[in-house]
């Protein structure tokens, strides 16, 4: 008898730990470990109409463990179904993209369509946020969004129409960069960026605001070009911090890789009587007909991206450099 109860007790004893080991902590009881995070190794391809295309930078798809997939109708950040109601759009759905005209089902159909590319800055400062307030929370999408280090992130295959430019969304593919944008005043911007122990300034972040993971552990962050830069966009006195050199870079590639592959984009901006990039809302006639790079604030009033930081000729010689191979 009381070999039978040793034996039990001790049975019950295993249990009892097994069972307390295999409980997540609660309380004041200690954190699990936190599990590996997959491994940082991309391609360098964006996706078309199931085609590979080399753009020659680091590249995450919608379909890599560290991707972030506009296709889900599931929210990334929570564990719920996406929710249908959207002051950013009249439709009920928790699906985050559509269907362009004609449903094209391969590039060359694709090639046909696509004529502008629509560059914007995030607002909120990185990709991860980005992802989150367009798929979470807002209902819309981007093609692209690129990082403060450079990392691109395609969340949808271009053949589909993504939520980002409104009536341009059919013609156009959408690029969201990593940037806090344009503001009044300087001070909303210190929360932001500071001087780091070496006295350059440097993207920071507010307690509050979570960065999200930066991929490539080599760079830090900082704005290209280390003073302020002020500008008028739609009549408003306005002041930035740059993009990074890593963006920029990136930036050139892709759009090189998107020339290469839609021949109607061309690596032109909209220019003034004066040859400047204007700062404002083109005529809804210029918008339909120009073949090209636009920014949020040429087909909407109401936008300020990606604001006058944004070096355009800049982006624009090294693009053409990379589609000539240089």
């Amino acid at each position: 008898m009381k070999r039978r109860l040793g034996a039990s007790l001790v049975r019950n004893l295993v249990l009892v730990v097994v069972a307390t080991v295999a409980l997540p902590a609660c309380g004041g009881g200690g954190k699990l470990p936190k599990p590996e995070p997959p491994p940082f190794d991309p391609r360098s391809e964006i996706v078309v109409c199931g085609e590979r295309i080399d753009v020659g930078t680091p590249v995450v798809t919608w379909r890599d463990p560290i991707g972030f997939d506009a296709y889900s109708e599931r929210c990334r950040f929570a564990d719920q179904t996406l929710p249908t109601d959207s002051a950013s759009r009249s439709d009920a759905s928790p699906r985050r993209y559509g269907s362009r005209t004609r449903n094209p089902e391969t590039l060359r159909d694709l090639r046909e369509i696509v004529h502008q590319v629509v560059i914007h800055y995030d607002a909120v400062g990185s990709s991860e946020r980005c992802f989150r307030a367009l798929h979470d929370n807002r209902g819309l999408s981007s093609h692209f969004l690129l990082d403060l280090d450079g990392t691109i992130y395609q969340t949808l295959d271009l053949r589909e129409r993504a939520f980002h430019a409104k009536d341009r969304n059919d013609s156009s593919v959408g690029i969201e960069i990593a940037n806090i944008g344009a503001h009044s005043t300087p001070k909303l911007l210190q929360a932001w960026y500071g001087k780091d122990e070496s006295g350059e300034i440097r993207n920071l972040f507010p307690p509050e605001a979570r960065l999200g993971v930066q991929r490539r552990r080599d760079v830090i962050p900082r704005p290209a070009r280390q003073e302020l830069i002020s500008g008028v966009v739609h009549g408003k006195k306005l002041v930035q911090y740059d993009f990074t050199e890593e963006q920029y870079d990136a930036l050139a590639r892709l759009l090189a890789g998107l020339a290469r592959t839609f021949p109607r984009v061309r690596l032109e901006a909209p220019r003034d009587k004066q040859g400047r990039v204007p700062m404002a809302e083109l005529s809804r006639q210029t918008a339909d007909r120009f073949e090209g790079l636009l920014g949020h604030y040429h087909l909407d009033d109401q936008k300020l991206d990606p604001g006058p930081a944004f070096d355009w000729d800049r982006v624009l010689v090294e693009a053409r450099a990379r589609l000539a191979g240089r």
